[in-house]
C-alpha cells in the first residue's frame, strides 16, 4: 500500500515518499510490523490506511528532531491513506483515533514530512500540530498528548 501510495503521489507530482519506490524503509517498514507498532485501517474488509506509532526515537527522528534525551515523544510514521480515500476525513479520523484510544505516559506526539508538501503542511496544523520548524527539508510538528490518553495494545 506505501508502495503504491509513493507511486500515486509521484504520478500528481507530489514531493512525499519517493524513496519507498527504491525499497527505502523497508527493512524498518517490517520491523513496525513485528513489534506491532503499524495500525491498518479498514472500510469492511477493504484495506485503506496505515500508520505506525513509536515510543522510541529512530535514527531519522533524532535527524530531524535532535536527541530525545527525556524521552519524552511518540513518532507518528508512514499515514497513510488510499488514494481514492483522500479528501473523505479518514486522515482526520485517523488523528482522532490515536488521541481518543492511545494512552502514554509521553508527553508529544511527533512527525514530520517534506517541507514543500503544502497540502500535508496544511492538513496537520488544521489538525492541531504546532510547527516547529524545518530541518533538511522536513517541517517539523508536534502536538501535547492530553494526559488522561491511554494505550491499548490491539
Amino acid at each position: 500500500m506505501l508502495k503504491n501510495n509513493a507511486k500515486w503521489m509521484q504520478d500528481h507530482g507530489i514531493n512525499q515518499w519517493q524513496y519507498l519506490l527504491k525499497g527505502g524503509d523497508d527493512e524498518e517498514i517490517l520491523e513496525a510490523i513485528k513489534q506491532k507498532e503499524t495500525y491498518i485501517v479498514l472500510n469492511d474488509e477493504e484495506l485503506i490506511g496505515t500508520f505506525t506509532l513509536s515510543t522510541t526515537q529512530s535514527e531519522w527522528d533524532n535527524h530531524i528532531f535532535g536527541a530525545d534525551p527525556e524521552g519524552d515523544s511518540m513518532y507518528l510514521h508512514r499515514l497513510a491513506v488510499l488514494p481514492a480515500y483522500i479528501g473523505k476525513g479518514i486522515g482526520k479520523e485517523i488523528l482522532k483515533w490515536i488521541e481518543d484510544n492511545i494512552s502514554t505516559d509521553k508527553t508529544y506526539l511527533k512527525l514530520d514530512c517534506v517541507a514543500d508538501n503544502s497540502k500535508l503542511n496544511q492538513f496537520y496544523c488544521a489538525n492541531g500540530f504546532h510547527y516547529l520548524g524545518e530541518t533538511d527539508q522536513h517541517s517539523k510538528y508536534q502536538k501535547k498528548f492530553d494526559p488522561c490518553w491511554v494505550f491499548f495494545c490491539i
